[in-house]
């Protein structure tokens, strides 16, 4: 059995092979590989959260409404963006 370390490390081999990667469509074809369908149309609709929120145009039960989502999702996102670095929230702006 893999233990957590061994995970930690699997991700961040991972994330440098992503990382090394210029294009769009081989960031696609890279995570088509790894990723389910229904994965894509998460992490898709996270973006769209996370991207709402700091556009900051709306409310939350606007943006429950509009994405079809939960109060519950767009505060988890919410919560998120609640631990990020600057750098990172200049990158999402």
């Amino acid at each position: 059995m893999k233990t957590k370390s061994d995970l930690e490390e699997g991700w961040w081999h991972f994330i440098e092979r992503l990382a090394h990667l210029k294009k769009s469509d081989e960031v696609n074809d890279y995570l088509d590989l790894f990723l389910t369908h229904s994965e894509r149309r998460y992490l898709g609709l996270r973006f769209l959260i996370i991207q709402e929120l700091v556009n900051g145009e709306k409310t939350q039960r606007e943006m429950a409404e509009s994405l079809g989502v939960s109060i519950a999702k767009i505060t988890r996102g919410s919560n998120a963006l609640k631990d990020i670095s600057s750098k990172l929230r200049r990158f999402l702006e």
